[in-house]
């Protein structure tokens, strides 16, 4: 073995490396972008849960445990409410995560020792019933104030966490929803990314070219056929869940395919923007890897949403599948309609609308 030989093609290697600006962007993409992810953005112990206060007994001693449930961080007041059935509306179009119920005996119910303040939790996140059961152990002053009811003293705890839709806490529950977007987004964006580079590599480009097609009438008909195969995917997902997890439809299950649709047709898009950026599949595949990752780590499939940085929440609503998971999640656990949860379909519309509008300005039919 040649040194002198060996290193010519050490030096070519390199080169060839330097040119292709994908490649190098994620040796060093990757790295920093997991650290940062992993470091700053993911947090297990969750914070600022949305929540709503239903005090219905309107006295100083209720409302001195409101403000120790609202001291200890866990909880934060994003909407007014009157009673228990406003909460579970709430709750339902996932507008809070938390709900407290303080009846109108409560100072009856301390001064007897009974259960005294309710915490309705939304199960279908296993972490924030984790982080609400905290809630559970803050002590309660009795009528006269002469003495605190302790967490577990006497027949009741003088609060009692609640939970809705997964009372088992039962992980598939939440993850069998979310795998649907998983999924989704892994092929969709995948397929359509390498869809025009494929065209130029193979030659069919030429074809395209000399045919009356306009760039609107070629992007959409590259997006329809794959619109097909991604609600097979969500049938497949969707019955194997049900069948083999015992995962439960509580919505409109035509609620769930046009959720389903949602994030389809977003990532196809997404998709057809990459193929319009890439100059080989190879390349198209590394940039998917980019969307991907993100999609996982930020959208609450892996990690608690709420537990994010605000700022990275922002970013998070970038995301495609952040709205999805609110939408199949609130329609399959929660028994919500897509009326109900309105905000995070014109989300996804407007990304469709955006990314379909780039991939058509982006597109030339032109082989340079």
């Amino acid at each position: 073995m040649s040194p002198r030989r060996l290193w010519a093609v050490v030096q070519k290697e390199l080169r060839q490396l330097r040119r292709d600006r994908i490649t190098l962007a994620m040796i060093v993409g990757i790295p920093v972008i997991q650290l940062l992810v992993f470091g700053y953005a993911i947090n297990m112990t969750l914070r600022g849960l949305p929540a709503a206060i239903a005090d219905e007994a309107r006295s100083s001693a209720s409302r001195a445990v409101v403000m120790d449930m609202l001291a200890t961080g866990v909880i934060e007041p994003v909407a007014d409410a009157d009673t228990p059935a406003e909460l579970m509306d709430l709750m339902r179009r996932g507008e809070i995560s938390v709900g407290v119920v303080v009846p109108p005996d409560f100072e009856r119910r301390v001064a007897e020792g009974r259960e005294a303040v309710q915490v309705l939790v939304d199960g279908s996140d296993t972490a924030v019933q984790s982080a609400a059961v905290q809630l559970a152990e803050l002590p309660i002053a009795d009528t006269y104030g002469r003495a605190r009811v302790e967490p577990g003293r006497g027949a009741t705890a003088p609060i009692r966490v609640v939970s809705f839709y997964n009372p088992e806490r039962r992980s598939e529950i939440n993850i069998v929803p979310g795998l649907i977007g998983v999924i989704l987004t892994m092929t969709m964006v995948l397929f359509t990314a390498v869809a025009v580079v494929r065209e130029r590599e193979r030659g069919n480009m030429e074809l395209l070219i000399a045919t009356p097609l306009s760039r609107a009438e070629l992007m959409f008909g590259k997006v329809l056929p794959y619109v097909g195969i991604g609600l097979v995917q969500t049938t497949l997902v969707l019955a194997l869940g049900i069948w083999l997890f015992d995962v439960p439809v509580r919505g409109s299950l035509i609620d769930a395919y046009l959720a389903a649709s949602l994030l389809i047709v977003a990532n196809l898009s997404l998709g057809l923007l990459i193929s319009t950026r890439a100059q080989s599949q190879f390349q198209a595949m590394q940039m998917t890897f980019f969307v991907f990752l993100p999609s996982i780590l930020l959208s609450g499939f892996m990690f608690p949403f709420d537990g994010l940085p605000e700022v990275v929440q922002w970013l998070a609503e970038l995301i495609p599948m952040t709205h999805f998971l609110r939408l199949i999640r609130g329609v399959m656990l929660r028994g919500a309609s897509l009326w109900e949860l309105w905000p995070d379909v014109v989300a996804l519309v407007a990304f469709i609308g955006a990314m379909m509008t780039l991939a058509i300005l982006r597109f030339r039919k032109r082989l340079d």
